[in-house]
């Protein structure tokens, strides 16, 4: 449990060993006591402790505007939405840019809140406040945009390549990558499923993003850059040995 914690939140496992401590010395006995007492202490240090302590690790909170929201607030709950203060600027920057479009910016995993090089499991390299994944933008069959996504967690419900297009996912299962679309399985399930990729919206965030000066790459996949006719040289092709990047984007400093 304690190895659990840690990897899904990073401040879990030693609350856990604090809150099994202290539910010891509680008299009160009831069935479900080390679960309240972990529970509470757990809502105490992420909303209480945590935000007033990760600055002294160089990190803060993604600051939350009319147009900054987190797709799945199971990120805030799970320690998964803190960065740099760079990149807080740069998110604040590009949503004041957006201001007058019906495009926001909803994010999903970040980083944790201390110590660099701890690793935010499934991911390879959320590791330093430098990093954060985007939901991609949609749209209803009307071509209304939308801040809806077709996922509960935000990732697993791909934008797959079309007949025409470059298929890099089959190329890297087929090289042995079974990871590769992982995602599938942690959608906590399907939403909004008439909901259409859109490339007028989802190319304004990603064009928007790179006029930022401290953006430094984009991660997205090839069929998706290439449909959007995106050929700015920032935005890279992730690698095999990541996961799929059509349905999200990553954005670093």
């Amino acid at each position: 449990m304690f190895i659990i914690l840690t990897i899904a939140t990073q401040i879990g496992g030693l609350v856990y060993i604090i809150s099994s401590l202290l539910s010891k010395k509680i008299k009160w006995n009831f069935k479900f006591k080390n679960s309240v007492a972990f529970v509470i202490l757990y809502l105490i240090a992420t909303f209480l402790i945590v935000p007033y302590t990760a600055p002294i690790f160089g990190r803060e909170k993604v600051k939350h505007t009319k147009n900054i929201q987190p797709t799945n607030y199971f990120t805030v709950l799970l320690n998964r939405n803190y960065v740099t203060p760079k990149l807080n600027k740069l998110l604040l920057s590009t949503a004041k840019k957006l201001e007058k479009t019906t495009t926001e910016i909803h994010y999903l995993d970040a980083n944790f809140p201390f110590i660099n090089k701890f690793p935010l499991l499934p991911h390879l390299s959320h590791n330093d406040g430098k990093k954060i994944d985007l939901s991609l933008i949609y749209e209803t069959v009307s071509g209304t945009i939308t801040n809806k996504q077709k996922s509960i967690s935000g990732y697993g419900v791909f934008e797959n390549p079309k007949l025409y297009e470059y298929n890099q996912i089959n190329t890297c299962l087929k090289k042995g990558y079974f990871q590769y679309d992982f995602p599938k399985y942690i959608t906590l399930g399907s939403i909004y499923k008439e909901l259409v990729f859109s490339n007028k919206g989802t190319k304004l965030l990603i064009e928007t993003l790179l006029k930022q000066k401290n953006t430094g790459k984009i991660f997205i996949e090839p069929h998706l850059k290439n449909r959007m006719n995106l050929r700015n040289k920032k935005i890279r092709y992730h690698g095999c040995q990541a996961v799929r990047h059509d349905d999200h984007i990553h954005v670093q400093l």
